[in-house]
């Protein structure tokens, strides 16, 4: 017979279940099961009802599940044989894999068709409600590839696929995810929870995770930090995000010259791991001043013996703790760099960069770029809530609509043309189809450019001439063209002769449109490639428009 105390014990946790059952927090479940004795766990299944049950042992760690099923009744156990996940009561009797642990073995691949295959499996799982499946499959993969699927899956079922993820690796998960993703996540979480996994990280993770957070959940973290670890994680928060400071981690290992190559292999023997990506070791004074590097390699081969002092290389440059983020992604890739050191304004060493952060750096601007060309910048999830999606669509669309009707008051200033000669109606897109295309060719090799750092106020000059030569090239090939197919067209010589020059007038325009535009929006501050596409719409169809009817009232009227 039960203690009263053991008694109590089973009716508080019971109770702490049903609570975290009914508002969903799985990841709260899983936490309290795995500090229960099985045969409690057992016993509280049997208070349960089925739906609840089922739900329960859904979160039951597969090490404990043989334990649970010990203390459970024949019937409780058929019943969980038949209504929980079939595919992970049978590995207890199964001598091999089941063909369903096959497939979620050989999924675990990063080809193509095997991330498909992933994506369907989790799908597939969360219809049928076998939650156990999902756990399996994301212990088997990187958290990389967690967050992809994660992203892939709609707003509900990602919640609940979510709350399948081991709670070692919820933070490094959420490393992986956009923005938009890991802030609507996190937020599911318990503050437990998430203050838990995000003591796992590293500290330049833990400032991007933290500056995507809302202020209270932000300072909740912060505070659960010791005094050593909040003052590092403030200091990197004070930079901007896409700045060297902002980018910056501080596991780096700093050394100084008058040692011996010996005494710093005893030194890296202590530490056991070395961070992530260490291929250089930075030297510095006693006052922490960065001297230069010492490459790995020359560790490695060195007699115990050779100083420091003669392996160090000076000439290796650091980065500036507030150097933009464009700049160091160039450097990285011109010089095929793994690491470089960051320096204050006094010279002293503050961290390293590492090409892991570049490449994320790297990714997340030029899909910033992909996303701002159709007025998305904000959108990283496919599967936000529509108010929001809306809302953010519709200021672009609003802005396409002030253009619109721009274009559209040119055209009601010819509206007497238009009704004398309706052959200009049908002919009118041509010419700014043809001006558009021209001047986003123009603007999306001068955006490069730019990206690129390779056009500066220096060759702008250049490149503006060298655009307005193509412009009158193509203009008087296509404009020949043109007239002649619409002189075939509509048997009127004037009509040929005024939607050529019609044309080369829209495409020279268009070629000085597509050079100019993004160097004044870079010059005001604005992102060219967000705002670019627009104005440059706006001017080639004003332009086109009025060239072609107002030539056409001069010379048909």
């Amino acid at each position: 017979m039960m203690s009263t105390e053991h008694e109590n014990a089973i009716q508080t946790e019971g109770d702490l279940l049903r609570d975290a059952l009914a508002r969903s927090k799985r990841k709260r479940v899983r936490r309290i099961l795995r500090t229960m004795h099985p045969a409690k766990i057992a016993s509280l299944l049997e208070t349960l009802t089925p739906l609840q049950r089922v739900a329960v042992w859904q979160q039951i760690d597969e090490p404990h599940e043989a334990k649970v099923l010990a203390h459970l009744s024949p019937t409780m156990r058929d019943e969980l044989r038949r209504e929980g996940d079939q595919d992970g009561l049978d590995d207890q009797d199964d001598q091999g894999q089941t063909s369903s642990t096959k497939t979620l073995a050989d999924a675990a691949g990063e080809s193509k068709p095997a991330v498909q295959t992933q994506l369907r499996l989790v799908l597939e799982a969360l219809e049928a409600g076998k939650l156990k499946r999902i756990a399996r499959l994301f212990r088997k993969l990187h958290p990389a590839r967690i967050a992809g699927l994660l992203e892939s899956l709609p707003a509900a079922q990602r919640v609940v696929a979510w709350d399948m993820v081991d709670h070692e690796r919820a933070g490094k998960v959420l490393r992986h995810l956009h923005e938009e993703v890991r802030r609507r996540l996190a937020a599911e979480m318990d503050l437990d929870d998430l203050v838990e996994s995000a003591r796992g990280l590293e500290p330049d993770d833990l400032v991007d995770l933290i500056q995507d957070l809302p202020a209270k959940l932000g300072r909740e973290i912060l505070l659960a930090l010791n005094r050593r670890e909040r003052e590092r994680v403030e200091s990197m928060l004070s930079y901007d995000e896409e700045s060297a400071g902002g980018l910056m981690n501080l596991d780096q290992i700093a050394v100084r010259a008058e040692i011996s190559v010996g005494t710093l292999l005893r030194y890296l023997r202590v530490l056991d791991v070395l961070p992530p990506n260490t291929d250089k070791f930075f030297i510095v004074d006693r006052k922490g001043r960065y001297q230069g590097i010492l490459r790995a390699d020359r560790v490695l081969t060195a007699r115990p013996e050779t100083s420091i002092a003669d392996l160090m290389e000076t000439d290796f440059e650091p980065v500036s703790v507030d150097q933009p983020g464009e700049d160091l992604a160039r450097r990285f890739e011109d010089q095929d760099l793994i690491s470089v050191p960051v320096i204050d304004a006094g010279g002293h060493l503050l961290g390293r960069i590492t090409i892991d952060d570049i490449v994320d750096l790297i990714r997340e601007q030029g899909e910033r770029s992909m996303l701002g060309l159709a007025g998305l910048d904000e959108e990283t999830d496919m599967f936000a809530p529509v108010l929001s999606s809306s809302r953010r669509r519709a200021v672009w669309l609003g802005i396409n609509l002030l253009t619109a009707f721009l274009a559209a008051g040119v055209i009601g200033l010819f509206e007497g043309t238009l009704e004398q000669v309706v052959a200009l109606a049908v002919l009118m897109p041509i010419v700014a189809s043809m001006g558009g295309i021209a001047g986003s060719q123009t603007l999306t090799l001068v955006i490069r450019g730019l990206a690129t750092g390779q056009l500066v106020a220096g060759n702008a000059r250049i490149l503006m001439l060298k655009e307005v030569g193509i412009g009158v090239l193509n203009g008087l090939l296509w404009a020949v063209v043109v007239a002649a197919l619409s002189i075939l067209w509509f048997g009127q010589w004037a009509i040929g002769a005024v939607i050529g020059v019609a044309i080369l007038l829209n495409l020279l325009c268009a070629a000085l449109a597509g050079v100019v535009i993004p160097l004044v929006m870079r010059r005001l501050g604005i992102d060219p490639a967000l705002a670019g596409s627009v104005v440059l719409t706006t001017v080639t169809d004003v332009v086109g428009f009025f060239a072609f009817l107002g030539l056409a009232t001069l010379v048909l009227l």
